[in-house]
């Protein structure tokens, strides 16, 4: 048991935690409907909807094609919340196509062209120019775009989105080495959306990176609650419990994996795991 609890701490721990202890890029770069807030009725309509939706769904399918689809719509645009929804779905084109650096620059033209009044949209767009930025290796720049998107979406007066945008800057701030920073940012992220998920289970694979494991396991606990079929949360709480000396538990919490995963990337560490406490 000791000898596998070693292993494992070999291969998941280390004193300087890279930005490899976070899940990557979200899909779209974390693009999702906006939801309504009292102090974004600059615009009458969701961001989501309309030629901007439309924009999108086609840059799933046909990036070149939403390019052109967000130059026209540009050069049409009547008001300054088009222009910063064209420069939006620019953006998310870019992503498709691998261009962070021009989706980067695009979301950074669309949060300065979103008209006043719609703070929580310009948070959502500066995180959108963070991620680009983390996608092209770049944590310093992505941690100012961060800390705008956070000055933003505490002037929307939205928690939960708070909370997002607080978790993607604790991966730049882990990718650069600022982990007491990091691990500050997660537990503000946890007290704005107690229920989101994500922030206990990053914030359990910090503590555990920095070896702190009492913490750790009280933090993949939450995390397990709030989101017991997410396999990222069982394979952490397999290593977790590994790493502590509980064999058991973590042969429980990999083959959990295996149970509602079986076909994904954590599935296929979390046999790796188990190959591991078997040998």
């Amino acid at each position: 048991m000791i000898a596998s609890a070693l292993a494992l701490l070999m291969m998941q721990v280390g004193p300087n935690p890279s930005i490899d202890a976070f899940p990557g890029l979200p899909d779209e770069l974390r693009d999702r409907p906006e939801r309504p807030q009292a102090r974004d009725r600059a615009d009458t309509a969701s961001p989501a909807q309309g030629k901007l939706a439309d924009c999108v769904n086609l840059a799933r399918g046909d990036a070149e094609a939403a390019r052109d689809y967000a130059q026209k719509w540009r050069e049409a645009a009547a008001t300054q919340l088009e222009l910063a929804q064209s420069a939006h779905c620019l953006g998310i084109a870019f992503v498709r196509e691998g261009e962070f650096a021009e989706a980067q620059r695009a979301f950074d033209l669309a949060t300065d062209e979103v008209p006043l009044g719609a703070p929580a949209y310009q948070s959502r767009l500066a995180a959108m120019s963070g991620n680009a930025a983390m996608a092209q290796d770049q944590p310093a720049i992505a941690d100012i775009a961060f800390g705008r998107a956070v000055t933003l979406a505490t002037q929307a007066d939205d928690a939960p989105l708070l909370a997002s945008v607080l978790i993607d800057r604790a991966r730049a701030l882990v990718a650069l080495e600022r982990n007491d920073e990091a691990v500050a940012t997660l537990e503000k992220a946890r007290g704005n959306d107690p229920a989101n998920a994500r922030a206990w289970l990053l914030s359990a694979t910090l503590s555990r990176r920095l070896e702190r494991l009492g913490e750790a396991r009280e933090q993949i606990a939450q995390a397990a609650l709030l989101a017991p079929r997410d396999p990222a949360v069982g394979l952490e709480a397999g290593v977790i419990a590994a790493l502590s000396g509980r064999e058991q538990e973590a042969r429980r919490s990999f083959e959990s994996v295996l149970l509602v995963a079986p076909d994904s990337d954590e599935a296929k560490r979390a046999r790796g795991y188990l190959e591991q406490l078997q040998s």
